[in-house]
């Protein structure tokens, strides 16, 4: 008798650390360990230890700069040396928290406190990057416009919070459901170690770009409990109050919304990425809505800045239009800003943009503040 319960305890520890939470540190050293490995894993064709021009073209121009022993390849060392985009930012932060793992590996974090920490209940930003579900890092967070906007919010008392959320894969392994969950058990997780950053989880603000503007909205829209990823982080709670994106999609149930122009073959560029392995046909409906930040829209939804490209040929303007036909029957506050003579990433179309590039930081960091 006492052999078996002290068996069945030995197996409840077992499970209990498991699944235990995460701790609150920064894991730069390990992550940037593990990537370098798995990029030589990917592109060494040749088994040398080092990735050539020849093997991966695109990230010898981007980084062959740093072959510092000039021998034609980048080897663990050289990779583990390039260094990443951070937020620039006097203040604290935490880097490459590893907040959970996953059947695909660790999922990781940025964490930037104020520049001056006056505060034990600070409010927290969000901030989602783009890259069609499938690309893109958190680093971008401290790239651009993205970094003034983080700086300024960062002065004015604000927390930031980047996540690196699961790419979607060719497989199907991970579909764009997962980034949504991945983004939110972020914030779980910082909720579950409010007191340790001194922050207020029911002051969340969202922020992102394309793919990262989607996830913003997602995050903002959608009721807290759903989109349940890590069971040790599912019941930490958050509360989103306010959110901006950046020419993100808001619709995915009407894939013309997706059209430029007025073609009538279309193809669904996103319908692999909305799908992932596991879903059958018959679930098409169900997760394309699922996917749809304008089927969460209610007149509570909390404030929302969207702002879109009129020459924008990646994430049409159709979707500011079908956010403003929803908003004539669901009262939210929602405000659209149109940017003229726009493509994608705020990229000019044949003229300036209007409002410019420094009108529309500077409009993103007065939502926030107003909306404190």
């Amino acid at each position: 008798m006492k052999t078996r319960i002290l068996s069945q305890l030995l197996f409840l520890l077992t499970v209990v650390g498991a699944h235990a939470l995460e701790p609150l540190k920064d894991s730069t050293e390990s992550l940037v360990e593990n990537q370098a490995k798995r990029l030589i894993t990917k592109f060494d064709k040749n088994k040398d230890g080092r990735i050539s021009k020849d093997e991966d073209e695109k990230r010898w121009k981007r980084q062959g700069r740093y072959d510092k022993n000039r021998d034609g390849g980048l080897d663990v060392g050289e990779l583990k040396a390039i260094p990443e985009s951070y937020v620039d930012s006097p203040g604290k932060r935490l880097l490459n928290v590893l907040f959970k793992q996953t059947p695909q590996g660790g999922v990781y974090l940025d964490f930037y406190f104020p520049d001056e920490d006056k505060s034990s209940e600070k409010p927290v930003v969000i901030f989602t990057h783009g890259g069609g579900w499938a690309a893109g890092s958190k680093a971008k967070a401290g790239s651009g416009s993205f970094n003034e906007v983080h700086r300024a919010l960062l002065k004015e008392g604000f927390c930031v919070l980047s996540v690196g959320y699961r790419k979607v894969n060719k497989g199907g392994k991970t579909a764009m459901r997962d980034c949504v969950i991945d983004c939110k058990d972020a914030l779980r997780f910082v909720s579950a170690h409010r007191k340790e950053l001194g922050i207020d989880p029911q002051r969340v603000y969202t922020f992102g770009d394309s793919a990262g503007g989607h996830l913003a909205m997602m995050v903002l829209l959608s009721p807290p409990d759903t989109f349940t990823g890590d069971a040790e982080l599912a019941e930490f709670p958050y509360r989103a109050v306010g959110g901006v994106s950046w020419y993100g999609p808001c619709d995915f149930q009407d894939v013309q919304l997706f059209n430029h122009d007025d073609r009538k073959n279309f193809r669904d560029r996103f319908g692999p990425r909305i799908m992932g392995a596991d879903a059958k046909p018959e679930d098409k409906a169900e997760r394309y809505r699922e996917m749809s930040p304008v089927s969460y829209l209610t007149d509570d939804s909390p404030p929302l800045l969207m702002m879109q490209g009129d020459k924008d040929t990646t994430i049409p303007v159709k979707q500011a239009y079908r956010m403003r036909e929803a908003l004539e029957t669901i009262k939210a506050p929602v405000e659209i800003v149109i940017v003229k003579n726009a493509g994608h990433n705020w990229r000019s179309a044949g003229a300036p943009i209007d409002p410019s590039r420094t009108e529309i930081v500077e409009q993103t960091i007065r939502f926030f503040l107003k909306h404190q």
